[in-house]
């Protein structure tokens, strides 16, 4: 299955978890992550199983002034 991850096509196993995902991109914390849109808490990562098309950001926190 394909899906978009920072605006990147990436293939994926079907019944793919949002933590896979994160560990095959190697997502380092702090990070906040959105698919299609909608911000998942942590805790729902597990749970989460990816669809064709979906569509996923991953966001770090950006300091400065």
């Amino acid at each position: 299955m394909r899906v978009i991850v920072n605006q990147i096509p990436r293939d994926l196993n079907a019944d793919t978890s949002l933590t896979e995902l994160l560990e095959a991109i190697e997502a380092t914390p702090p990070f906040a992550v959105a698919v299609n849109w909608n911000f998942v808490p942590k805790n729902e990562h597990d749970t989460l199983i990816l669809k064709e098309n979906d569509e996923i950001e991953v966001i770090s926190p950006v300091t400065g002034g």
